[in-house]
């Protein structure tokens, strides 16, 4: 799933190639998980100008001089992929054609993208923008695993199932922690571990794939690595399963129950 540092240098590189540009023509492949129906997303967005691209969370919200926002959604398999004039991308869920003849596809092998017309704002902040002490008070009635808080989306925007276990791992705090049991101290060491984990990895995605668009490699990645054994530094890689997720730690890290 392309999460956050994905994201961002996506962001980058769409705006950068879209930005003042009109789409003519907005198509959708498969639509069993559109929000609207098609007509309504061709009505209120083609023949406009694109104005700017904003990552909010997990999303791209791309803007339009009209006031709509076009809302992606990637989930677990989504990319998005440069086509010039014809498409002839596989699996392509929506295609948007600008004036110039660029397009851009959007593809999901699983068909799971999903595409929103002006969504709802998000109340809950950002991973990347947590104000100070928010830990403390959002975390304190909440007695569930930090892996599950963390990836739910309802405490923390942006964080995926990959970059939590990096951001954990960072902290040395366990999976398994119960999310109010983990000390003050320990949570400012969280809170400077999402900004640092998700900073660095947006580094390194970026000087090695300075142009794409779509998720690359995580060989960077410290613990997880579904592949391999050891973190980068040698530390054996347990594996477990916390509510459905796939979780990659190390003995290392503090349990708090």
């Amino acid at each position: 799933m392309p999460e956050i540092p994905d994201l961002n240098i996506f962001r980058k590189n769409l705006v950068e190639k879209l930005a003042g540009k009109t789409l003519t023509q907005f198509h959708v492949l498969i639509d069993r998980r559109l929000k609207q129906p098609e007509e309504v997303f061709q009505e209120a967005l083609e023949g406009q100008t694109m104005t700017d691209i904003d990552r909010v969370g997990k999303e791209l919200h791309f803007k339009f001089g009209n006031g709509h926002v076009l809302g992606l959604h990637l989930m677990l398999h989504g990319s998005t992929h440069w086509y010039q004039k014809t498409n002839e991308n596989r699996f392509t869920i929506a295609e948007l054609l600008f004036s110039d003849g660029t397009g851009l596809a959007i593809t999901d092998w699983q068909k799971a993208v999903i595409l929103t017309l002006d969504p709802a704002p998000v109340k809950v902040p950002d991973a990347m923008a947590l104000p100070d002490g928010y830990l403390a008070t959002a975390l304190a009635k909440n007695a569930r695993s930090i892996k599950t808080v963390l990836t739910d989306g309802k405490v923390v925007g942006g964080i995926g199932n990959a970059y939590v276990d990096e951001i954990l791992y960072a902290a040395r705090i366990s999976p398994f922690s119960k999310a109010n049991q983990i000390p003050a101290e320990q949570l400012e060491v969280l809170g400077k571990a999402i900004v640092g984990v998700l900073s660095d990895a947006e580094q390194h995605i970026l000087q090695l794939f300075p142009d794409t668009i779509t998720e690359k490699e995580r060989d960077f990645l410290q613990v997880h690595r579904p592949k391999q054994s050891v973190t980068l530094s040698g530390e054996p890689i347990l594996k477990a399963e916390i509510d459905k997720r796939k979780t990659y730690y190390t003995a290392s890290q503090v349990l708090f129950e």
